[in-house]
């Protein structure tokens, strides 16, 4: 039996100036190890300039090993760059899953998913492409694995003892222990520096498993109950009886936050789209509340408002949001399922496999793939937000014979960085076809580059073009009644808000049954498209308020389900 394979040695090199130039380039080696970024929208990676928290780590661990020992052991240089390799591999993984899936890394869900992936993609290449694969892996994680073993060996064997002996090199030493200090307290001024820690990663991995298999840490985390749990258990026939049987639509619009009120230069830009929106939903009939509520998150993570509010639960805190996924806590989507609902989720952003939606269970679940748009792409989306309404009510028509249904509908056109913005299209039944805009349109519109030093104008322009594509969906023709609540999931980033901007996001409910849209009054909402500046709470205790005003008790039923008859 052949003995494994050993790194090659580290050659010793006699003249000094070329130990202290290849000892400079380990260090820097070893640095940019950990410090890389994403090649977005790509698995590949970008080298960075930033401080790596974890190297300045491995610095001061080769300073203490070699002052004590005068050298590291054979056995001490591989556990050492075996310790390096798996922060690599922690770094690669933590960058790379946020760009493919939008997502901070999951070993709940990508632990199953990964080995999935893998045994289905196997199942297309022949036995021999297969095992190639895995030897080209297995060959790049030994050769990473050396080049860790020799850097490491190179810095301990040159740089350290230098560094022992030159007060200068302590100086910058302490400053860079100071610097990642600052930024794992949070500084802000220190992230164009010190680049995103790895160990946290790895902690909140284990935290999470820890808590995803321990009932009582679960319990110790989550909420007893939600407004949910005690519409799962009344009386039959009351919690939606208010209702009537209606459709009901969550449309999370993108991006939309408190700034498109707050901000002056903003709300007059603004004043006449949202004066013909509201124009739009009178002319289909119907009325809409407006309330602001304060968000869970700021600039990103729409998912903790996804399911907050599908929830009930305050997910404000990441790990909270990360923990509910893997249990079996019953949603919206349970409630309105339970009670003769057909759940439908539209997510015209994802492009990927998205493991997690196994949690919340909607009977119908489209992606971007699914929806088949032919058109010009429309930026880092592509598919423009009224294309996906429409194909939507395309592929699933409310034809009368339907059960009612329940759609979550997470828009995405309006998401950083909010330029190119797609031409709307007055012909809905054009949108849906393999050329939804006329050629010049669309020059126009992919002529247009994100202004990354300032997005406020091309924000603004995407919010216009939200209030109209959504108002004119509004005035459609329906078979059937439906009330919609449109709900902004967070504000833009502060790039656009500016600093310490509120958390706060409009809610509106479109209805035409004014006593359903009386009960949002009674706890706060204010008629027209205007909120009333103070946020009425958490994102998350929408659903309770929403379930309140949708139970029977205290309503009084129309004689017969109102049809938008007449509508334009």
């Amino acid at each position: 039996m052949s003995p494994p394979a050993r790194c090659p040695a580290t050659p010793v090199k006699d003249r000094p100036w070329r130990r202290i130039a290849v000892a400079v380039l380990a260090l820097l080696f070893l640095n940019g190890m950990l410090s890389f970024r994403d090649w977005w929208p790509t698995p590949g990676i970008l080298p960075d300039h930033r401080l790596a928290p974890e190297f300045v780590l491995l610095w001061l661990a080769l300073l203490a090993a070699v002052a004590r020992r005068g050298h590291l052991s054979p056995r001490t240089l591989s556990l050492f760059a075996l310790g390096y390799l798996l922060l690599v591999l922690g770094r690669y993984a933590d960058v790379t899953v946020h760009s493919l899936f939008g997502r901070p890394i999951n070993l709940y869900w990508d632990g199953v998913q990964i080995p999935r992936f893998l045994w289905v993609s196997a199942q297309e290449l022949a036995w021999w492409q297969s095992t190639a694969v895995l030897a080209a892996v297995g060959l790049l994680f030994w050769v990473l694995f050396c080049s860790l073993r020799r850097a490491i060996a190179v810095s301990a064997r040159d740089a350290v003892p230098f560094a022992l002996r030159t007060p200068w090199v302590w100086a910058i030493t302490l400053a860079s222990v100071l610097l990642v200090s600052a930024n794992l307290a949070g500084v802000r001024a220190t992230w164009p520096i010190v680049a995103k820690p790895v160990l946290p990663t790895y902690w909140r991995q284990a935290q999470l498993l820890a808590t995803a298999f321990s009932p009582q840490r679960q319990a110790s985390l989550l909420p007893a109950s939600t407004a949910i749990d005690a519409a799962l258990a009344a009386a039959p026939g009351t919690v939606l009886g208010a209702l009537g049987g209606r459709d009901v639509y969550l449309i999370m619009l993108e991006s939309l936050g408190a700034v498109v009120y707050d901000d002056a230069r903003a709300d007059s830009a603004l004043r006449a789209g949202r004066e013909r929106f509201a124009a739009d939903i009178a002319a289909g009939g119907r009325q809409v509340v407006s309330a602001f509520f304060r968000s869970p998150t700021f600039a990103g993570g729409s998912d903790l408002t996804h399911l907050g509010l599908l929830s009930g639960m305050d997910l404000s805190d990441p790990m909270r949001h990360d923990v509910l996924l893997t249990t079996q806590r019953p949603t919206l989507n349970t409630l309105f399922r339970a009670h003769g609902y057909q759940t439908f989720g539209l997510y015209p952003a994802l492009d990927w496999e998205w493991p997690e939606r196994a949690f919340y269970g909607f009977d119908v679940f489209l992606a971007r793939r699914d929806l088949g748009y032919a058109g010009p792409a429309m930026g880092f989306w592509q598919v423009p937000d009224q294309f996906s309404a429409a194909r939507f009510e395309q592929l699933h028509p409310r034809s009368n014979g339907a059960p009612p249904r329940f759609v979550f509908f997470p828009t995405i056109t309006c998401h950083l960085p909010f330029s190119p913005v797609p031409p709307y299209q007055p012909d809905w039944a054009r949108v849906l076809g393999a050329q939804p805009f006329d050629a010049a349109e669309v020059r126009r519109a992919q002529a247009e580059q994100p202004n990354w030093l300032n997005m406020f104008p091309d924000f603004l322009r995407m919010v216009a073009y939200t209030y109209q594509w959504l108002g004119a969906y509004l005035r459609q023709p329906s078979p059937r009644e439906a009330i919609y609540l449109l709900i902004g999931d967070h504000q833009p980033a502060a790039n656009i808000t500016g600093e310490a901007a509120s958390w706060d996001v409009p809610v509106h409910i479109v209805s035409s049954d004014g006593e359903l849209l009386d009960r949002f009054i009674a706890q706060g909402f204010q008629p027209g498209l205007e909120p009333p500046r103070q946020a009425l709470g958490p994102l998350h205790t929408l659903t309770g308020m929403m379930l309140q005003a949708f139970s029977a008790v205290g309503h009084r039923p129309p004689p017969s389900l109102p049809l938008a008859q007449g509508r334009p």
